[in-house]
């Protein structure tokens, strides 16, 4: 399991001043932040209700769509089939559980990505790294969306809560201080509405920030990490139910991953493989039952 040690990766203990927060809207939006501001599908698989399974799969595949896939988890398909389409259906059962789950988490990694989904990547991964430090997260930006008020992240460990914004730039892109700007004023709503916690901002990014957005940040608290890079990691999320006890675990397209928290001391975990979690004595998050799902 990769973990990066402390002090190089984890921002907190920053403290908090007051300055202004402004949320943007769809047209505000520009090119460079639509990898972690957007969220947005033109697919709208309600329109495919009652028509064959293969139908449905072909139309996605044409298009090249991977968003809609935890719709189409929702309507009873197995998301695993989709990113398997490619196979026959007798191609497709000969494979054992764990194969077709491990060589869909393989397409997930190498299929080609949206912006968005590269911004989402990136997202989690840094949502990881502070699990690992013992961070409860919750990945408001994936989540909410439009609605995420400029919060990524919110982590929390006992009373000190961290506001994280994410943004996997093209490296020639440039963070200027008006991020900087609207992260603090985010972070400062969330003050107002939660005065009991102890709150921080942090900026993480792949690109580098302007000499004036270093100095607003650098004025007002707010922790940054410059040309923090994504890197693969252990992305299987191996989960124990609090009303059963049965030990599920999600990959990164189940409908669940996001909302699902990774806890130590409950022997929870990330694995890097299907084989590794079943071997744990996890099961996946999906089971047929005709057209239900578990």
């Amino acid at each position: 399991m990769f973990v990066r040690g402390t002090e190089e990766v984890f921002l907190t203990d920053l403290d908090v001043f007051v300055f202004f927060f402004k949320q943007k809207t769809a047209y505000e939006i520009y090119q460079c932040d639509w990898s972690s501001d957007v969220c947005s599908s033109d697919l709208f698989l309600e329109d495919f209700l009652g028509e064959p399974e293969e139908e449905i799969l072909k139309y996605i595949l044409l298009k090249n769509i991977e968003e809609p896939i935890k719709e189409v988890a929702e309507m009873g398909i197995d998301p695993v089939r989709v990113y398997l389409s490619s196979l026959s259906e007798e191609e497709y059962k000969k494979l054992s559980s764990v194969e077709r789950n491990q060589r869909a988490l393989d397409r997930y990694w190498t299929k080609p990505k949206s912006n968005w989904q590269i911004g989402r990547d990136y997202e989690r991964y840094v949502g990881y790294l502070y699990e690992n430090n013992g961070y409860n997260v919750y990945y408001q930006g994936i989540l909410e969306g439009f609605d995420d008020l400029g919060r990524d992240l919110i982590c929390k460990k006992e009373k000190e809560t961290i506001i994280i914004q994410c943004k996997r730039w093209a490296q020639h892109k440039t963070i200027h201080e008006k991020h900087i700007n609207q992260l603090y004023g985010t972070v400062i709503k969330y003050t107002f509405d939660n005065p009991e916690e102890k709150v921080s901002a942090a900026l993480y990014t792949t690109t580098k920030l302007s000499e004036r957005a270093k100095e607003f940040a650098q004025y007002l608290s707010v922790g940054v990490k410059e040309e923090f890079l994504y890197q693969k990691y252990s992305a299987i999320k191996c989960n124990i139910s609090r009303r059963s006890g049965e030990k599920i675990y999600h990959l990164p397209f189940d409908q669940q991953y996001d909302k699902t928290l990774i806890e130590d001391e409950r022997n929870e975990c990330y694995v890097e493989t299907a084989r590794e979690a079943e071997n744990l004595g996890f099961r996946r998050a999906w089971r047929w039952k005709g057209q239900q799902q578990e």
